[in-house]
């Protein structure tokens, strides 16, 4: 992994560009699709299929360590948050363009609830473990980890109480994804963003039933349940997150935090679709790409 450079003000997306008082858009990044299929044993050749049963493992030990409970800075985030300064980290991952490798890992932290940017770290790195529909933590968890320890041995102050991912939580078929992962291995609050429905076979589908409860989010904040049909697994919520947008997002918990808390946040912290930590990790991770990744070096 190489060192962290962060752009200068000529090569990254002005943060200043996001001010509350811009129109909230629909516009985020690609779609994150291939974040939300299920696993098939049959598409796997024996190698794939050993590795997918070893990963398979790991989680259920992971989801036993799984709390959904707020811990006491989540709690003083939603209670009272100008008791004292905050920090909200976003994490993701943006890829060459056409490439399955090479990407940029990054980590934005915002101060909350004022929401500047007071963190950034971007690194180049090569995804070597291979991609299997439902545990895509096992391929980016290593570079996240290293992201969350660069801010808390070199900037302390900025560590953040609370992570979020492009991704889901306990939204997940086996209730451990990305942001469960991370959360449990760092002992963090951690919470998981998506733009697309995460579906569980049975479970949770986009139906007409889906499309009906969308269009009953009329305001900034209305939320709905993900309640699976047959297990009646609660696995998050549908937020609205800003007045201007026409999808919600799905949010879901991690690791110590619970589902309304996790949703709460990823409202306050949204001027747009996605929120803010996220959304700034995503567009300046593919700017960095764009401005050093050249020649595949």
């Amino acid at each position: 992994m190489e060192e962290s450079s962060v752009p200068s003000p000529e090569q990254r997306v002005a943060v200043s560009a996001s001010g509350p008082n811009r129109q909230c858009t629909e516009t985020f990044g690609e779609d994150d699709g291939d974040r939300n299929l299920p696993g098939s044993e049959q598409t796997l050749d024996p190698a794939l299929l050993e590795i997918k049963r070893k990963w398979e493992l790991e989680q259920k030990e992971l989801k036993k360590k799984i709390s959904l409970e707020d811990d006491s800075n989540v709690k003083k985030m939603i209670s009272n948050p100008d008791s004292d300064t905050f920090y909200v980290g976003g994490m993701d991952i943006s890829f060459v363009k056409g490439d399955d490798v090479n990407a940029c890992a990054a980590l934005v932290v915002f101060s909350f609830p004022d929401l500047e940017v007071v963190y950034e770290d971007y690194q180049m790195i090569q995804l070597t473990q291979p991609y299997i529909p439902g545990f895509l933590a096992f391929r980016e968890m290593d570079f996240m980890i290293q992201l969350y320890n660069n801010v808390k041995e070199n900037n302390t102050q900025y560590t953040p109480q609370v992570i979020m991912v492009d991704g889901n939580g306990i939204l997940h078929p086996r209730g451990v994804g990305s942001a469960c992962h991370l959360g449990v291995l760092l002992d963090v609050p951690c919470l998981g963003v998506a733009k697309n429905l995460f579906h569980i076979e049975n479970d949770i589908d986009r139906n007409e039933e889906h499309m009906e409860q969308i269009a009953s989010l009329k305001q900034s904040g209305d939320t709905f349940p993900l309640i699976g049909s047959s297990s009646g697994i609660t696995y998050g919520k549908a937020l609205k997150s800003c007045e201007k947008a026409t999808k919600p997002v799905y949010v879901s918990p991690g690791h110590k935090i619970s589902i309304d808390s996790a949703t709460e946040l990823v409202h306050r912290c949204s001027k747009y679709r996605v929120p803010e930590p996220i959304r700034q990790a995503d567009l300046n991770s593919r700017e960095y790409l764009r401005v050093n990744f050249k020649d595949g070096s």
